[in-house]
């Protein structure tokens, strides 16, 4: 398993760009996308993963939200669901967003992809992050041996 602690990923309406060019619109991924990319791709690096990761993939996602400053008051007033109103980006944003930063990096193509899991976390004090967990799913022989079955 991988482990992966990165920075909280921007959402998608600032990670791609639209431009008409010659009459045609084209989605384009904007400077934070490229800052982003560039800086999961140098965490993914000192994480020592050095190529991506072929066949199917496993993922666990826990996204932390910045901690406003005024946390303890809304924690003393309200402890179970304090946070449930803190700004944060909405988990199907944050998965493709981070897809496409890990694409050619920690896996070959999102496709491969079997299972997900997204969790919005509590904010803490370690500050907003994305923490990401990937897993490599080892296929068993599903159909056992079809051209010795008959035997």
């Amino acid at each position: 398993m991988i482990e992966l602690t990165l920075p909280y990923p921007p959402s998608a309406n600032r990670y791609w760009r639209t431009a008409v060019v010659c009459g045609r619109a084209q989605t384009y991924p904007s400077a934070d996308a490229k800052a982003f990319k560039a800086e999961v791709l140098a965490i993914a690096h000192r994480a020592g993963l050095r190529k991506p990761l072929t066949g199917r993939i496993r993922l666990h996602l826990e996204l932390y939200p910045h901690r406003p400053q005024d946390w303890a008051k809304r924690a003393r007033l309200d402890p179970l669901t304090w946070d449930d109103d803190v700004r944060c980006i909405d988990l199907g944003n944050c998965e493709k967003v981070l897809s496409d930063a890990l694409n050619g990096v920690a896996w070959v193509d999102d496709k491969k992809h079997r299972r997900i899991v997204l969790d919005r976390m509590e904010p803490d004090e370690h500050g907003a992050r994305l923490v990401v967990r990937i897993e490599q799913v080892l296929a068993a022989n599903p159909q056992g041996d079809l051209l010795g079955a008959a035997a």
